[in-house]
């Protein structure tokens, strides 16, 4: 009884960070609309902060906690509202999610820029090394304080939210913003206190574990994925429930490290423990009701023709011909793997561009398509190309099944939840990956060997090409106008009789078929994959590059893929100069975060506007776009 006890005790120790992070969440979220995927990314730039004051400058502890909390947090959660969410209420999920995913992006890179990554930090407990005894349990002064913050957050939001006049107006916005407006209060005023607070809280919970996890960006900033859950307890509303559910998943999480018997299928559950709490929320939220839609203007890329999308594929593979003759052969690897990332970046045309279905677990369906490639006959037969599109096509519906419950936020994080799983279940099981990894060959067709550099890229060229051309023969007919109409309106689509069910299962297989065969061709490209090449959290990145390159066009899929593969070359080649990279991209994701046609789309205005009047020019791929009357989301 005293060791259950004391794994109690320890479940509410992590149960309180879980708990202090996620009501930060769950209050931008009711007051503003936004789902911050930044969170995480504030407390792991506070904790960086805490530490250049204590450790490099030598502030005393109290007045280094003051200055980060009360000072750094709310100056910057005002600099957020103000300069990037600002007018982001009502926007898409898609919106919003480019915006705060560019902005942990942007955030990390500042942080490698500033703070040189590889350099150890350490940071000294709060409290030093003084402990108590609990239960037969050691347990840190630091952990009580988890626990005091915790129950300190809880009654003072309770106070803010029932006894002062904002948070009146707070709780009114959530209810009814427009009503809320014309009684008086100040719309902006309570977003504005809303991101300060939520700055607050991200940063107490990034102080509290900085000297646990010793400054480590990635971690730190991702550690707030745990807290996703207990958000969802409370169904992104209730800081009530948001509370109770962290402390059931910190409880949860350390009895099953008491618990569960080593050497264990079972085992292998516990760390992906508070992941599948996660999930098992989700599937527990009500259906969502289905969208209405209204008439607005809105600029939409043309759909080009089929002898123009064929004409344009040709030009395009020719092109790449050319390329391959002329270009030295170390580059071509890295061009290669441009191509390969836009095809897998073609299944989110598919099914974010046309269908308006949010995914972050693309890369599990590309990872699964790898193996498949690298298992039937020695990696090197078309056959495997079939394998690897027929094995990603059950798991996209297995997706799609409890993706047809939830549409917007809770669909993007269903699928970020499924890919996590994926990680721990699939891609970590020895019977999948073995030791790891597994080997990948090249294509043999009919004895004609794609085996040297030259010849993979011109493959991968024209492999490109021709799922281009049929990602756009999908757009001109029937199931593309049904992805269109369910994209804008919903509800319309059911009260036209249209099966929007089937529809969303359809378009999930689809997309999923792709990008198995994408993972064949990365596959190929780099003989050897492992399962860390597949981890979930790079979900993150491609997504915001294939809507920085433009995700409602096979341009911008091509554009997105070129800069999705210059992360690891600029990593490996120039390592100084990675988070400057992180920097860029994150404010470019933020800066397009409204353009819904990515670059290719800016670039097709440019055009557009230089090119002379007269018939319409001819533009690269799928670029060209008109300004028509379209039926828009709203919420």
């Amino acid at each position: 009884m005293e060791q259950f006890l004391g794994f109690i005790v320890l479940g509410i120790v992590a149960g309180s960070i879980y708990a202090v992070a996620a009501s930060g969440l769950v209050l931008t979220y009711t007051t503003t609309g936004v789902f911050n995927f930044a969170h995480g990314a504030v407390g792991m730039l506070a904790g960086f902060v805490y530490w250049e004051l204590r450790a490099q400058h030598n502030v005393p502890t109290p007045i280094a906690l003051v200055l980060v909390i009360f000072g750094f947090a709310p100056l910057f959660g005002i600099v957020v509202e103000r300069v990037l969410m600002r007018g982001l209420r009502g926007a898409s999920v898609g919106t919003t999610l480019v915006v705060t995913v560019g902005l942990t992006v942007g955030l990390i890179g500042a942080v490698q820029t500033i703070w040189k990554p590889g350099e150890a930090r350490f940071l000294e407990p709060l409290f030093g090394n003084r402990s108590v005894h609990i239960v037969g349990r050691t347990v840190t002064w630091d952990e009580l304080a988890f626990i005091v913050v915790a129950i300190a957050v809880a009654a003072s939001l309770r106070v803010l939210l029932f006894r002062t006049r904002i948070g009146v107006a707070m709780r009114a916005v959530v209810d009814n913003p427009e009503l809320t407006g014309l009684n008086g209060a100040k719309p902006a005023t309570v977003a504005r206190t809303s991101w300060i607070l939520g700055s607050m809280l991200a940063s107490i919970a990034g102080v509290l574990v900085a000297p646990k996890l010793n400054l480590e960006p990635i971690v730190m900033t991702f550690l707030v994925v745990n807290a996703y859950a207990a958000a969802i307890v409370g169904k992104l509303r209730s800081l009530p429930l948001t509370f109770a559910g962290a402390l059931a998943l910190g409880i949860v999480e350390n009895l099953a490290i008491g618990y569960l018997p080593e050497g264990s299928f079972v085992s292998r559950l516990r760390p992906s423990l508070p992941t599948l709490f996660f999930f098992a929320a989700l599937l527990l939220l009500p259906e969502a009701r289905l969208r209405v839609g209204r008439v607005v203007g809105r600029s939409t890329p043309r759909i080009p023709t089929l002898n123009e999308s064929l004409t344009r594929g040709l030009g395009f593979l020719l092109l790449a011909i050319a390329i391959a003759a002329f270009a030295p052969k170390t580059s071509l690897p890295d061009m290669t793997q441009g191509l390969v990332f836009a095809i897998i970046m073609l299944s989110l045309v598919v099914l974010s561009g046309y269908s308006g279905q949010v995914s972050l677990s693309q890369l599990t369906f590309v990872g699964l398509g790898a193996w498949a490639m690298g298992s039937v006959f020695n990696g090197d037969s078309p056959i495997g190309l079939i394998a690897a599109a027929a094995i990603a096509i059950p798991v996209g519906a297995a997706v799609a099944l409890p993706a047809m419950r939830l549409q917007g936020i809770y669909l993007a994080l269903l699928t970020f939840a499924f890919a996590i799983l994926a990680d721990y279940l699939i891609f970590n099981d020895p019977n999948v990956f073995g030791d790891g990894n597994v080997q990948v060959g090249r294509l043999q067709i009919a004895g004609l060997s794609f085996s040297s550099n030259r010849a993979y890229f011109v493959l991968t060229a024209f492999a490109f090409s021709a799922l281009g051309a049929a990602v756009l023969a999908l757009r001109r007919g029937r199931l593309g106008r049904t992805l269109a109409a369910m994209r804008d309106s919903p509800a319309a689509c059911a009260t036209l009789g249209l099966d929007v069910r089937r529809t969303k299962l359809v378009v999930f297989m689809v997309s999923a078929a792709i990008a198995g065969l994408g993972g064949a061709f990365l596959g190929g490209l780099r003989g050897t994959v492992g399962t860390i090449d597949f981890t979930a959290l790079n979900n993150l990145p491609l997504y915001l590059l294939a809507v920085v390159g433009g995700v409602t066009t096979v341009s911008g899929a091509f554009l997105g893929g070129a800069l999705f593969a210059l992360l690891p070359v600029v990593q490996s080649r120039a390592p100084d100069l990675a988070g400057l990279v992180f920097l860029g991209i994150g404010a470019t994701a933020v800066s397009l975060g409204r353009q819904p046609n990515g670059l290719a789309g800016m670039l097709a205005q440019r055009a557009s506007t230089r090119r002379p009047q007269g018939p319409a020019g001819v533009g690269a791929l799928d670029v060209q776009e008109e300004a028509i009357g379209v039926p828009a989301t709203v919420g």
